[in-house]
C-alpha cells in the first residue's frame, strides 16, 4: 500500500513539473506521453489536433502517400517526416513546439509486421532506423471538444474508454503495395439521440482534416455500411448506449492499418 501511494505521489509530482514546463496543452500532452504518464490521449489537449501515426520503411512512402491521396476522408495526411529524421515534420508549422520526437511522443505504439500486430510498446527508439518515414494522419478525437462544448455527451470519455471502431463494407482504394482486396474503410462510432444528429453533423462538418461529418447514423445506417453487431467492435471499446440513442459513424484513420503489408508502427496522439 505504501509503495502504491509513493508511486502515485511520484507520478503527480512528475505531471506537475511537466505542466509547469510545457508551452501549451498540446506540448503538455506530448511530454506526458513521452514520460509514460498518459495511457491515451482521449480528452487531452482541447483545441489541438489529434493525429494517428504511421511509420514505414522509405520504400513504401510514395505508395502510402498515394493511398492517402486516393482515400482522403479516412486517411487525411497532415504531415510526414524526412527519411530517417524523427524530429522534423513537413510542412513546417504542423508541430508548433520544439523538442518533438516521433519515436517517443505518443502514448503507445502498436508494432505491426506483415500486417500483424506483434507488440505494444511505449516508444520505438529501438525500432526506428535511418530508413524510416513517419506520417501524421488526422484523428476524429480532434472534434470532440466541439461536441462537448455544444452539450453532446461523449460516451467513451464518460466511461474512461476509447471510441468503438468497426470494419465496413466500403472498399479502400488501393495504391501500390497497399492493395489488400479485403481492406475496407473503418469507422468510429459515438451514440447520440436522433434529435441530436443534425447538430452533431453541423459541428463536425468543418473538421475536414480530421474526417469531417459522419457518413452514416441510426440502425439502418449501420446495416447499410456493414456493421452487423454494434456490441462487437473490431477495434476500441464497447460503448454504453442510453435510452433512445442510436449509433453515429465517422470514417476513421484505422482504415490505413487495414491496408498494411509491411513493418509499421501505429498510434494516436496530439500535435
Amino acid at each position: 500500500m505504501e509503495t502504491t501511494q509513493a508511486a502515485t505521489r511520484d507520478q503527480n509530482d512528475a505531471k506537475a513539473k511537466i505542466t509547469s514546463a510545457s508551452l501549451n496543452p498540446g506540448h503538455e500532452a506530448r511530454l506526458l506521453s513521452r514520460h509514460n504518464l498518459a495511457p491515451s490521449t482521449v480528452g487531452l489537449a482541447p483545441g489541438y489536433l489529434q493525429v494517428n501515426l504511421v511509420i514505414l520503411p522509405s520504400a513504401y512512402a510514395s505508395n502510402f502517400r498515394d493511398l492517402c491521396t486516393r482515400n482522403p476522408v479516412p486517411c487525411p495526411l497532415l504531415g510526414f517526416t524526412p527519411v530517417g529524421d524523427p524530429t522534423r515534420v513537413i510542412p513546417e508549422g504542423v508541430i508548433m513546439t520544439p523538442d518533438f520526437d516521433v519515436r517517443t511522443d505518443f502514448s503507445s505504439y502498436r508494432v505491426l509486421r506483415a500486417g500483424r500486430e506483434v507488440a505494444v510498446v511505449r516508444d520505438v527508439l529501438s525500432e526506428w532506423t535511418d530508413d524510416h518515414v513517419a506520417f501524421l494522419i488526422g484523428c476524429s478525437l480532434s472534434f470532440e471538444e466541439a461536441l462537448e462544448m455544444a452539450g453532446h455527451r461523449l460516451s467513451h470519455q464518460d466511461d474512461g474508454k476509447v471510441p468503438a471502431m468497426y470494419k465496413t463494407n466500403i472498399p479502400v482504394l488501393p495504391a501500390g503495395v497497399f492493395h489488400d482486396e479485403e481492406a475496407t474503410i473503418v469507422v468510429s462510432m459515438r451514440p447520440y439521440r436522433p434529435e441530436e444528429i443534425e447538430s452533431v453533423r453541423s459541428l463536425t462538418r468543418p473538421f475536414l482534416a480530421t474526417h469531417g461529418e459522419p457518413i452514416a447514423w441510426g440502425w439502418e445506417g449501420a446495416k447499410r455500411i456493414g456493421v452487423a453487431d454494434i456490441h462487437q467492435p473490431d477495434f476500441g471499446d464497447v460503448q454504453n448506449f442510453r435510452d433512445g440513442e442510436v449509433p453515429v459513424f465517422w470514417v476513421c484513420d484505422h482504415t490505413s492499418r487495414r491496408a498494411f503489408h509491411s513493418s509499421t508502427c501505429y498510434v494516436c496522439g496530439c500535435i
